[in-house]
C-alpha cells in the first residue's frame, strides 16, 4: 500500500485521462455507459490543470483494421465491419470539450510510440494494451515533469483505468481518482481503490484546489 501524505501535493500532480474518445460516447459503436455524462467533469478538470500549469496526458487506443494491435480477446471485434477507434476515423478522436480546439490526431506518430503535443505540457499518447504504462514512456515523462502524484479520469474503470491505476501504484506514484470523472466506477471499485491507498475525490474538489493555488486536498 502506498504511504501517502495527509495532503496530496497537487503542485506535483499530473492528470492522465484514459480512452476519452468519441467511439466510447453515448450512441457510438463502442458506447461505454457513463462516459458521456462524465465529459463535463473531465473537461473542467483538464482546464483546471492547464490553469494550474500542471501536465496532462491523454491516453488513447487506436485499433488497426486487421485487429493486429488489439488484445486477443478484442481482435475479432475491432477487425469487424464497424470501425472502432480506427485510425483516420472521427470516432478515434478525443471527445469534444476535452482539449481546446478539438485537435486531430496524428495516427502515424502515435502508433510509432511518440507523443503528440496538443498544448504546453499537454500530450496525447497511444497505448497498445489495457494499461497506460505498458509499452509507453508515460512513467519517464511523469518523472521528467517532477510529478509524484497522478490524477486519473476517463473510461471505463473495470478495464483500462483500473489497470493504469494499479500500474501507477506499483511505481510508487500517489494516486487520486476523480470519482465523478470516470465511467464504470461502482462501490466495489471504490472499495478496491481505497484498499490500495488510492484517494477518491470529486473532480470539482481537485479542480478547486488547483485553481485556488492550494497545495492539496485532504483525504
Amino acid at each position: 500500500m502506498n504511504h501517502q501524505p495527509d495532503h496530496l501535493r497537487l503542485d506535483r500532480a499530473a492528470l492522465v485521462t484514459i480512452d476519452v474518445q468519441r467511439d466510447t460516447l453515448d450512441g457510438a459503436p463502442l458506447e461505454i455507459p457513463g462516459t458521456s455524462a462524465a465529459i463535463p467533469a473531465i473537461g473542467a478538470l483538464a482546464e483546471a490543470f492547464r490553469t494550474g500549469r500542471r501536465p496532462i496526458v491523454h491516453i488513447v487506443r487506436l485499433y488497426l483494421p486487421d485487429g493486429s494491435n488489439a488484445e486477443p480477446v478484442r481482435r475479432d471485434l475491432v477487425s469487424g465491419p464497424i470501425p472502432l477507434l480506427r485510425p483516420g476515423t472521427p470516432g478515434r478522436l478525443l471527445a469534444p470539450g476535452i482539449v481546446p480546439g478539438d485537435p486531430d490526431l496524428d495516427d502515424d506518430l502515435l502508433l510509432a510510440g511518440r507523443a503528440q503535443q496538443v498544448a504546453s505540457d499537454e500530450i496525447v499518447l497511444y497505448k497498445p494494451r489495457w494499461g497506460a504504462f505498458f509499452a509507453t514512456d508515460l512513467e519517464q515523462r511523469l518523472r521528467a515533469w517532477g510529478a509524484d502524484t497522478v490524477v486519473f479520469a476517463g473510461a471505463n474503470y473495470p478495464n483500462c483505468p483500473r489497470t493504469s491505476i494499479y500500474q501507477a501504484s506499483e511505481r510508487d506514484f500517489n494516486v487520486v481518482v476523480a470519482q465523478d470523472a470516470i465511467s464504470g466506477l461502482d462501490q466495489q471499485g471504490r472499495d478496491q481503490l481505497a484498499n490500495i491507498g488510492v484517494r477518491l475525490q470529486p473532480a470539482a474538489t481537485i479542480a478547486a484546489a488547483l485553481t485556488a493555488g492550494k497545495e492539496g486536498v485532504s483525504a
